[in-house]
């Protein structure tokens, strides 16, 4: 017989270069995370916040050792025991018996194989458990909600907090039995305590006994996790499609089946234990074939038959309990309880006179023209300034208040926009020491243009511009107006400040440079720390460039949302942060959610997809698709554009979920009250708490479990009717709007959205959140009878472009030359009807330069139509003489008169067209003539013939409607 060959042997030689090899991988992987811890650790000090990162990295490391020992441990002892009492003597089944090889191998290098395994699986272990801190840390600081579950009347604190720690611990606990028993069988079997040989093989009584004492340990944890699933009932998708929560089937028939097989649980777990000191098997193989039978008979059969034969057929009754749970649960879950949604009855129609709309005094003035997701390429082109500067793609809405006046503004800080530097402005001092800081505070009136655009050839429908910079100082008062911190400085790091006496090197303007005097940054003046971010960053320059000093800092994590991010890992933030001057200072707001996966009876949502819409598809900014079964935005958060400031202000105080994490991070969260007046003005409701919640209430208006088991009452977000092109249409973005609402005084700064009929397109209701201080959070629903038939979003579109007037001249504007697109269409309630507006803009095609510019304001009323250039012209063709006086926006142009008005219809009935006189034949001929000038300047490429041709058109279509047409 030939003998077993064991492993060959390692040379002194080689196993010094194994564990040189070893080390230098070590201190590569290893000094890559010190480095970058080193570097989060100044930048955490910068900020203030270094107790997060220290709290954070110590769960982590305290979850790492505990997991790592425990597995480790566990599988050490396992494999102790095994070895421990393996057969003294073990035969040999022949000359090619593999095991005897590896059997071999293993004694000859016992301690590596005894250590090294528990070691390595207890690092894998330990390296997967601190993805987990969170739930750690909101288990150490749980704060009871004060209410309770209607089924097991727990707190629901007990399944936001608790629940999931037990779960933790738990499935790590199933992994460390699970990996103990397939090395203990591997070890048995190596070792001889089990042999396949004869019929029915060999299994020693120590191989017996201690496989026995895991399967049952395993078998005993799944008792436990069957009493865990009881209350994962509370949150059960078995009804997906109409509601979540334990439905009748869960209650009746999942929930006792869930005790029954933990009994069983625990008899099969005792008849393993009993096996282990006893020879005979068939007592645990019976308890498990028991186990496995139950559980397909009473856990899955026995649901579906009740659910068939006794819930179906009586579905509207049986669940109307769950379902009456549900609604409650919901609206609490995401902040849509009655008092904070107040749903009025509207009618939807009115026939308006000019003298009412004139006297909507809260609405008409404040009609937004300009549309903040169609204006980045305008902002660009007319305030960009200088090519490194730009603007965020999707600028932003904000109020404020000048010389007593209140009304909308389109604003956006103008930033640098590292990638936009073009030739010698890419080398890495220009790059990184120069091009360090944006500049200036943007900002134009919502509700108008400087001019019509054929009033000034071809250069009017434009933004009234107010900028705030360090040349100039507009209407808003910016006391800094230099932007270090925003959202374009994504992976831009600069290296900033100097000595006293120090020539300044920063660009600010072409007549001036700056050194930056703030506290934001980290000092980069010590060897170590350039040595530190020269290795970061991989940039020698940063060790060797002589203009770095003892002065100088470096500005990195730059983007308001990742500073805030970083400080409060545990917030869901918003996807749009925006730039607001608060106490004379420009600062972001971002606004963050408190979030849980589960919350008892209450819908989920998947998040990315409930605030996903037509402008943010574009950019690709909505949210990960997180499921959340409760939403808070109960933090406030603020970065200061000059100095990087970040603070947190706790909005929701009332919220048990941020007081949890108040607890794990004390001193973080600065209360309610250090919110000042003048940043509590610029507070929006946030846009994606707002489409979540517009989206169940959708559904969750309704009250009774009845209307809502049937769906009749559900309603849609609609598409995005001014999205051009075929395919799938997005929802429409919900608008902010300075207005009035029906019933309260006075104009407020709102979130608003209309909301249609369900799988049809007629208008259901219009739902707007106030944002106002003392009306913050309030929902306003105005809900149109169910048997109306006022017209949708899309509706209106449709009837917009099927206007003969509108469809010819869009036909000749939509050339080669020229491109149209579609502005936001608001849906506004005025004199009792719902007012849609929409604005038009045009833009040269295949032109860099080119941008939007406001041609036409479309306008829309109880089926009539405006159009012109001026708004205040197209609502008095819609409502008759004066309705517009009231309206902002531009002014007719010069020796203009306004539109003669469309007067509306009598008693529904269209009037008869008179015949055509010849002041009327002279006007269209004059029309046909404009619009061959219009469609000649149009192919010849030449922007203000157009303008004038327009301008033209506009004059022959007034004398065609003074003339009777």
């Amino acid at each position: 017989m030939r003998p077993p060959v064991g492993a060959p042997s390692l040379t002194r030689r080689t196993r010094i270069l194994l564990v040189a090899a070893g080390v230098l991988v070590v201190l590569l992987l290893g000094g890559s995370r010190l480095l970058n811890f080193y570097v989060d650790y100044l930048w955490f000090g910068e900020v203030g916040f270094r107790g997060v990162q220290l709290t954070r990295l110590f769960t982590q490391v305290v979850l790492f050792g505990v997991v790592g020992l425990v597995v480790g441990g566990l599988v050490a002892l396992t494999l102790w025991l095994a070895y421990r009492y393996r057969p003294v003597f073990v035969p040999v089944s022949g000359p090619e018996d593999p095991v005897a090889r590896y059997r071999t191998t293993i004694i000859q290098r016992l301690r590596l194989f005894a250590v090294g395994v528990p070691v390595a699986i207890g690092l894998v272990a330990g390296l997967a458990a601190p993805a987990q801190w969170q739930t750690v840390q909101m288990f150490l600081h749980g704060t009871p909600f004060g209410q309770v579950d209607p089924e097991f009347g727990n707190d629901i604190s007990f399944y936001a907090f608790t629940l999931p720690f037990l779960r933790m611990v738990l499935n790590w606990l199933f992994v460390a039995v699970a990996i103990c028993f397939v090395l203990a069988l591997i070890t048995h079997y190596v070792f001889g305590g089990i042999r396949l040989t004869g019929r029915s093989g060999f299994v020693s009584t120590a191989a017996r006994a201690q496989l026995a004492v895991l399967a049952g340990v395993f078998v005993l944890f799944k008792a436990v996790a069957y009493w865990f699933d009881r209350y994962d009932l509370l949150w059960s998708d078995r009804n997906s499609q109409t509601f979540f929560g334990a439905t009748y089937t869960d209650l009746n028939a999942v929930l006792p089946a869930k005790l029954i097989l933990l009994i069983i649980a625990v008899i099969c777990a005792l008849a393993f234990f009993v096996a282990a000191f006893r020879q005979n098997l068939q007592i645990p193989a019976v308890a498990v074939v028991m186990l496995v039978i139950s559980s397909i008979l009473v856990g899955t059969a026995f649901p579906l038959v009740l659910q068939q034969f006794v819930v179906a057929p009586n579905a509207n009754e049986r669940e109307a309990p769950s379902i009456e749970r549900n609604i409650a649960a919901t609206r609490d879950a995401f902040g849509i309880t009655p008092d904070k949604v107040n749903i009025i009855p509207y009618s939807g129609e009115s026939e308006a006179t000019p003298a009412q709309v004139r006297a909507d005094t809260d609405t008409i003035p404040n009609i937004r023209l300009l549309d903040p997701g169609k204006l980045n390429k305008t902002f660009t082109q007319l305030q960009q300034r200088r090519n490194f500067y730009g603007f965020a793609p999707n600028l932003d809405i904000d109020r404020y208040t000048i010389d007593g006046n209140t009304q909308d503004y389109i604003v956006a800080a103008r930033e640098m926009d590292a990638n936009a530097l073009v030739g010698n402005q890419q080398d890495w001092i220009n790059r990184h020491l120069v091009y360090t800081h944006g500049n200036g505070f943007v900002a134009a009136p919502a509700n108008q243009v400087n001019a019509a655009l054929e009033d000034t050839g071809g250069q009017g429908g434009l933004p009234r511009f107010t900028v705030s910079d360090t040349q100039t100082q507009g209407t808003i008062d910016v006391e800094q107006p230099r932007i270090y911190y925003g959202e374009l400085l994504d992976n831009q790091y600069s290296i900033v400040g100097a000595e006293p006496g120090t020539a300044p090197r920063e660009y600010d303007s072409d007549e001036a440079q700056f050194t930056y005097d703030g506290a934001g940054g980290v000092p980069i003046g010590g060897i170590f720390n350039r040595a530190a971010f020269a290795l970061a960053y991989g940039e020698r320059n940063i060790l060797f460039n002589s203009s770095i000093n003892d002065a100088s800092k470096i500005m990195y994590v730059r983007n308001p949302r990742d500073r805030v991010q970083a400080v409060a890992p545990w917030l869901t933030l918003d996807s749009d942060p925006y730039p607001a001057v608060v106490d004379g200072r420009v600062k972001w707001i971002v606004d963050g959610y408190t979030t849980l996966q589960n919350y008892p009876y209450s819908e989920r949502v998947q998040l990315g997809d409930a605030t996903a819409d037509s402008r943010l598809g574009a950019n690709n900014q909505q949210q990960p698709n997180d499921t959340v079964g409760y939403l808070r935005n109960s933090v406030k958060a603020t970065v200061d554009a000059y100095d990087g400031t970040v603070k947190l202000h706790a909005f929701d105080e009332s919220d048990p979920v941020l007081q949890t994490w108040q607890k794990a991070f004390p001193g973080t969260v600065e209360p309610r009250s250090s919110i000042s007046p003048d940043l509590e003005r610029h507070f929006r409701y946030p846009e994606d708490q707002f489409k979540v919640q517009r989206e169940l209430l959708t559904r969750y208006h309704v009250d009774n479990p009845g209307e809502f088991f049937s769906t009749v009452s559900f309603w849609d977000v609609p598409s995005d009717p001014t999205v051009q092109g075929a395919g799938p249409q997005d929802a429409q973005p919900p608008y902010y709007l300075y207005s009035g609402v029906p019933g309260q005084d006075g104009a407020s700064f709102q979130l608003t959205s209309a909301l249609v009929s369900l799988r049809r397109q007629f208008l259901a209701s219009y739902v707007s959140a106030s944002s106002d201080p003392g009306t913050y959070g309030q929902f306003t629903v105005l809900e149109l009878p169910n048997e109306t038939q006022t017209l949708g979003p899309q509706q209106v579109q449709a009837q917009f472009l099927g206007s003969p007037e509108v469809s010819q001249e869009l036909n000749l504007l939509r050339q080669n030359q020229t491109t149209i697109d579609y502005g936001n269409l608001l849906t506004l309630p005025v004199a009792g009807g719902l007012l849609y507006v929409e604005p038009v803009y045009i833009e040269r095609a295949g032109q860099e330069s080119s941008y939007p510019q406001l041609a036409r304001v479309l306008v829309s009323y109880n089926g009539r139509v405006g159009y012109d250039a001026s708004l205040s012209t197209a609502l008095d063709q819609v409502f008759g003489a004066g309705a517009g006086a009231a309206a902002g926006g531009n002014a007719p142009a010069a020796g203009q008169q306004p539109a003669a008005p469309q007067a509306p219809p009598q008693n529904g009935q269209a009037q008869q067209p008179a015949a055509p006189n010849a002041a009327q034949s002279a006007a269209a001929q004059q029309i046909q003539q404009a619009l061959a000038q219009l469609k000649a300047a149009q192919q010849s490429g030449d922007f203000a013939a157009q303008g004038e041709a327009l301008a033209e058109l506009d004059r022959a279509v007034n004398a065609f409607q003074s003339s009777g047409g």
